[in-house]
């Protein structure tokens, strides 16, 4: 029996930080083998805002090499770049002809962050969830692992698969619907300047997040000054208490002890005797995926090869899904 398939990928806006790492990337790794795994930078998602063209390519390949540093093995996974793959941009185009506007424009991220942007908002931002749904379904993805945050995008998917299927399919099932992958713990990882926020490379704030690649002196230096509260003992769930519960949350997940023995080994602490804990935690967790991506970047020929055959595998699947889609579209064969 075949193993079922999954699509996924990080935006290439600067290093992974832990949000990234164990809301998804350590996912990816833990159960890659069970599956058949498709991984890509998605830097056409990079520019529906504002980005800095003279590192785009170099972020890109960073992401690259952080998801072999981290684990991401070639065994089981193919990792590419998304905008090699010309198919993701084609594909979207047709989405976007057989998608009411009223879906887009209700989508929560796009409200949220068209807010921020005013004016100025983008088409591109208000069509991300339509390249997202051509990412998944170029694919014929099974299961796709997302946080709750993009659940409503890939309900899109799902509801622009059905469409496209019921009009076009003539009884036949030309896009497969893809299911959620998700991992309740460690899902959602917080801000260090506010427990209620998701941890995120928008933030303007450096000290909102640890990024992967931050050294020990800097990891050191967010802790200390991250958000606390002036309460001696640490839980977690309690709702009055979010950077705590946070703050566990990661020395749980980086230690990998149960929720249990944390609470158990922390309830008198306080901050003070903690905060020195979590950061030689998160310092130790960090070094092999450090150690391991130094030597990928020493060397890029191996890199490229791993980027060039990931493309040519993701392309002879994203190509026939395409044309499978254009046939269906009523388009002729190219001559």
């Amino acid at each position: 029996m075949s193993k079922q398939r999954i699509l996924s990928g990080v935006q290439p806006t600067g290093n992974l930080h832990l949000g990234n790492y164990l809301g998804a990337i350590r996912n990816w790794v833990e159960g890659q083998s069970e599956y058949e795994n498709y991984f890509c930078v998605v830097d056409l998602h990079a520019i529906t805002v504002p980005h800095t063209p003279e590192t785009l390519a170099a972020d890109t390949y960073t992401i690259a090499a952080l998801y072999l540093a981290c684990g991401i093995d070639l065994e089981h996974s193919t990792i590419f770049i998304q905008s090699h793959v010309p198919a993701h941009s084609e594909l979207t185009w047709l989405l976007n002809c057989i998608t009411p506007l009223n879906w887009l424009e209700d989508m929560i991220q796009f409200k949220e962050k068209a807010i921020k942007q005013g004016e100025n908002v983008g088409t591109g931002l208000l069509d991300y969830p339509v390249l997202m749904a051509a990412d998944i379904l170029l694919y014929q993805a099974d299961r796709v692992p997302v946080g709750e945050d993009q659940k409503q995008h890939l309900e899109l998917t799902r509801d622009i698969a059905a469409r496209f299927n019921h009009f076009y399919g003539k009884g036949e099932t030309v896009l497969k619907l893809p299911n959620p992958l998700i991992r309740k713990e460690g899902a959602r990882v917080m801000s260090l300047t506010d427990g209620t926020k998701k941890m995120s490379k928008s933030d303007p704030s450096e000290q909102s997040r640890i990024s992967v690649l931050d050294p020990p002196e800097a990891i050191a230096r967010k802790i200390k000054r991250c958000k606390t509260d002036p309460v001696r003992g640490l839980e977690f769930d309690n709702l009055d208490r979010p950077e705590c519960h946070n703050l566990l949350s990661l020395y749980m997940l980086l230690s990998g002890q149960t929720k249990e023995a944390v609470a158990a080994e922390c309830q008198e602490m306080g901050w003070g005797q903690f905060k020195p804990l979590l950061t030689e935690t998160v310092v130790e967790a960090l070094k092999p995926i450090q150690d391991k991506y130094q030597e990928i970047m020493g060397d890029r020929p191996y890199l490229e090869s791993v980027l060039r055959e990931g493309r040519q595998k993701a392309e002879a699947i994203a190509s026939s899904t395409l044309a499978e889609v254009k046939k269906a579209l009523g388009y002729s064969s190219p001559l």
